[in-house]
C-alpha cells in the first residue's frame, strides 16, 4: 500500500498543509494515520478522496455541502440515492455557472470585435 508524505500530498493536490489539517479538523478528510514518530501519513484512498474535494472545491461546492458528501460516503452504500441528488444539485449549479459564464464570454468576444474594428 502506498503511502504519501503531506509533503507529497500538497504537491499532488494542491492543497496547501494548512488546508489539509482543517480539512481533517472539521472531518472533511477522515482522521489521518501516522507512523511511529507520529507524522501524518495518506493513503492512496486519503490522496483519491482529496481529488474529489478539489472538483467540489473547484466547482464551487460549499463546505457544508462537501462535510454532507463526506458523511454521506462514510455512513455506507445506503446513502447512494443521497449522493447522487446531493451530486445532481450541485452538477445544476455548475452548468449555470457555465451558462453565465459562456454570456460573459461572448460579451467579451464582441467587445474585442468591436476594438479591432476601430483599429
Amino acid at each position: 500500500m502506498s503511502v504519501y508524505t503531506p509533503a507529497e500530498v500538497v504537491v499532488e493536490t494542491g492543497f496547501s498543509l494548512d488546508t489539509l489539517r482543517y480539512y481533517e479538523k472539521i472531518g472533511l478528510l477522515r482522521r489521518i494515520g501516522r507512523n511511529a514518530a507520529g507524522q501524518r501519513r495518506f493513503s492512496q484512498e486519503d490522496v483519491g478522496w482529496l481529488g474529489m474535494v478539489r472538483c467540489l472545491r473547484d466547482t464551487g461546492m460549499p463546505i457544508a455541502q462537501m462535510l454532507r458528501f463526506a458523511e454521506l460516503v462514510r455512513a455506507g452504500d445506503h446513502t447512494i440515492p443521497d449522493r447522487i441528488k446531493l451530486l445532481e444539485e450541485h452538477d445544476q449549479q455548475v452548468q449555470a455557472q457555465i451558462e453565465k459564464l459562456a454570456e460573459r464570454q461572448k460579451y467579451i468576444h464582441n467587445k474585442i470585435s468591436h476594438y479591432r474594428d476601430v483599429l
